[in-house]
C-alpha cells in the first residue's frame, strides 16, 4: 500500500491466527489425565484478521465498527503492540496510549490513587511526572474519596471513568479506545467526547471502537467497517455507518466479492 510521510499508523495485509482450547475445562487434573493418556489437546485455528490493510494520518480519527467477531479488539491489540501479527506488518510513529476495556492491567486490591501512579510509569512517565499529572487525573475522574479507596470497591462505571482518565491525560501522540465509554454515564460520556475533541485538536490521533455509531459519526474523520477479520468497506463516516446499518438488516449475502 502508499506509505504516507505524515501517517500515525499503517497497517499492511496483516494476518492474525491464533488457537483455541476445544477442552471444555483447562484444570490442572484434566492435563494430568491428558498427560497420563498421552492424549494431545485440540485446538481450533481462529483466522481473527485476513489481509487487512489501511493508513491513519497523524491528527486524524479513525473509527472502526463491525458486529462482535469482527476482529475489532484483536486490531487495536495489534496495533498497540500487545498481539504479534502472524503476517504482514504494522507501523506505528508516536506514543500509544490504550483503553482496550474497563480496569485492564488495574489492579483491584490497590487505590485508584496507586493504580493512577502505576498507570502512567507503564506510559513510560517518571514518578515526578506523574505526581505533576495526578490532580488532574484525579479532577476529571471526579471519584472524590474513592480515589484513595481499593478498586475492587469501585463500580464498573467509576473503573471507566478512572481507566479513561489515566488514557487521555498522558497526552499520547496516538489514543486507542476501545469500547470504553459504555459503562459510563451519560454526564462523564458528554464530559469523554468533549476531551477526545480537545485531543484531536492538538493534532493527537486516535482509533475508536464502538457500537455507538452516533459517537463514532461525531468524532471519526473515515470510519472502517470490518466483518469476520476482513475490511469491507473504509470511507465517510455517515456513508459508511449506513452501508453497515443496511447490512445488518439482510446479513452476509449482502456482500459480495467487490467490497473486498
Amino acid at each position: 500500500m502508499t506509505r504516507g510521510e505524515d501517517s500515525a499508523v499503517i497497517v499492511d495485509d496483516l494476518h492474525i491466527t491464533y488457537k483455541v482450547s476445544l477442552e471444555r475445562k483447562t484444570s490442572l487434573k484434566n492435563a494430568l489425565v491428558r498427560r497420563t493418556r498421552k492424549q494431545e489437546v485440540r485446538y481450533r485455528e481462529v483466522n481473527a484478521l485476513k489481509g487487512v490493510s489501511f493508513e491513519v494520518p497523524q491528527g486524524r480519527c479513525t473509527g472502526f465498527i463491525g458486529a462482535n467477531g469482527a476482529g475489532k479488539s484483536t486490531l487495536m491489540r495489534a496495533v498497540a503492540g500487545i498481539l504479534p501479527p502472524t503476517g504482514g506488518q504494522i507501523e506505528v510513529n508516536g506514543k500509544v496510549s490504550t483503553l482496550l476495556a474497563l480496569g485492564v492491567g488495574f489492579n483491584s486490591a490497590l487505590t485508584g490513587r496507586e493504580n493512577v501512579i502505576l498507570g502512567g510509569m507503564a506510559a513510560g512517565l517518571s514518578r515526578g511526572e506523574v505526581h505533576d499529572k495526578f490532580q488532574e487525573i484525579a479532577d476529571f475522574a471526579d471519584l472524590g474519596d474513592f480515589i484513595d479507596m481499593p478498586m475492587r470497591t469501585y463500580s464498573s462505571g467509576m473503573f471507566s471513568r478512572l481507566a479513561f482518565s489515566v488514557a487521555v491525560n498522558m497526552h499520547p501522540d496516538i489514543l486507542i479506545i476501545d469500547e470504553a465509554l459504555s459503562a459510563g454515564d451519560a454526564k462523564f460520556k458528554e464530559k469523554a467526547n468533549q476531551k477526545m475533541s480537545e485531543l484531536m485538536g492538538t493534532a493527537g490521533t486516535m482509533l475508536l471502537v464502538s457500537h455507538a455509531l452516533a459517537t463514532i459519526q461525531e468524532l471519526s474523520d473515515e470510519v472502517i467497517w470490518l466483518h469476520k477479520g476482513r475490511l469491507i468497506h473504509r470511507g465517510d463516516p455517515k456513508e459508511t455507518c449506513e452501508r453497515y446499518l443496511d447490512f445488518l438488516k439482510v446479513g452476509d449475502e449482502a456482500i459480495v466479492m467487490e467490497d473486498f
